[in-house]
């Protein structure tokens, strides 16, 4: 009687899921924390989420870089899937009844209400924008080698920060915004997503390093399947 080949061993990571954790994290704060406050610092005017979520991009230059595509990948539809879920919560915590006497739903709704239209720019925006990162990094070391991690650090997240923004604020604000509007804040927040990852690409270097050392992984997706309608992880 044949036997079945044995199945290959699955590769264990001592940080995957420790940078997994972390993406989703900030994905999270990003997208509900920071949206609701407007700054204003030397008369620039910006939302204060434009700080902390470029920090996705980040881990998901990091991930793709040390992991591979494929497990990327499986990052990315984790954060949708958060994000999502963070969505559908708020909208029926806010439609709860709340109880007499109680003072807070103003404040909540203040926060935490969003409208359909940009939710659903939010999680458009946030898939294709990471899948194009990613998918441009992983395309981009093959080509180099893996050499100039600068590059393709810096490359990507223009390609991934281009297309999220593209998506997002037509979707969002196109028809409530003036045109112009949505033009400049569109092309200001993609200039400072790009800036903070050139900002950011000391840190990158170091930890994408130690990663390499520590997991004895440097993943080069020459054969990877790229589709994005996939959780395997190789």
């Amino acid at each position: 009687m044949a036997h079945a080949p044995a199945a290959a061993p699955v590769r264990q990571y001592r940080y995957y899921d420790f940078i997994t954790a972390t993406f989703v994290t900030v994905l999270l704060c990003s997208n509900l924390i920071g949206p609701a406050k407007i700054c204003e610092i030397g008369g620039f005017t910006f939302g204060a989420g434009i700080l902390f979520f470029p920090i996705s991009y980040l881990f998901g230059d990091i991930l793709t870089e040390v992991y591979g595509y494929a497990r990327a990948r499986r990052v990315v539809w984790m954060g949708f899937g958060a994000l999502a879920f963070a969505s559908l919560m708020s909208v029926v915590v806010l439609k709860l009844p709340p109880a007499p006497g109680y003072a807070g739903q103003a404040a909540l709704e203040s926060v935490f209400s969003q409208t359909p239209r940009i939710v659903l720019a939010s999680l458009a925006a946030f898939w294709v924008g990471e899948f194009a990162n990613s998918f441009a990094l992983a395309k981009m070391k093959i080509q180099t080698e893996g050499r100039h991690l600068w590059r393709r650090a810096i490359g990507s997240t223009a390609v991934g920060a281009a297309v999220d923004s593209a998506i997002f604020y037509p979707v969002a604000f196109l028809g409530v915004w003036s045109t112009r509007d949505v033009l400049v804040v569109m092309g200001t927040n993609y200039v400072l997503k790009v800036l903070w990852e050139i900002i950011a690409l000391p840190m990158t270097y170091r930890v994408v390093a130690a990663l390499k050392r520590a997991e004895h992984e440097d993943h080069f997706d020459r054969d990877t399947d790229f589709t994005p309608f996939s959780l395997q992880a190789g």
